[in-house]
């Protein structure tokens, strides 16, 4: 089962890398606002996670750069994953909205519609 795992997790990755989608050019300073909104959100995630990959493709094509934790490999965001969102389950979206309130959207068609929202893409 192990092997299989592995074998399906490398094909998973192959052809998220064969596929990628290409990310949308912005100017310097819309490129600059979007960054500073997005040092406010973290995906937790495991590399070979098809609804992960699903997401990381989303950010890619939308040149916005989140900070990606690994939640399986990664102790500490594992535990992070668990404390804060109550449950070890991915892809998971970490908004600080605030240093007082922190939402952790979780689902990877809701994780989508809501950088859609956020950043006003199609």
């Amino acid at each position: 089962m192990t092997l299989i795992r592995w074998l399906l997790g490398r094909l998973i990755l192959s052809f998220e890398f064969i596929t990628r989608p290409k990310p949308i050019l912005r100017g310097n300073q819309d490129q600059k606002e979007i960054d500073s909104i997005t040092s406010k959100l973290s995906l937790y995630q495991f590399n070979a996670c098809p609804f992960c990959v699903k997401v990381r493709r989303q950010i890619r094509k939308y040149s916005l750069n989140i900070e990606l934790k690994d939640a399986k490999n990664n102790i500490s965001h594992k535990e992070e994953l668990i404390t804060g969102g109550g449950k070890h389950k991915v892809p998971c979206l970490r908004i600080d909205h605030s240093s007082k309130h922190t939402e952790w959207l979780y689902e990877s068609d809701k994780i989508i519609s809501y950088l859609k929202k956020e950043f006003q893409l199609s």
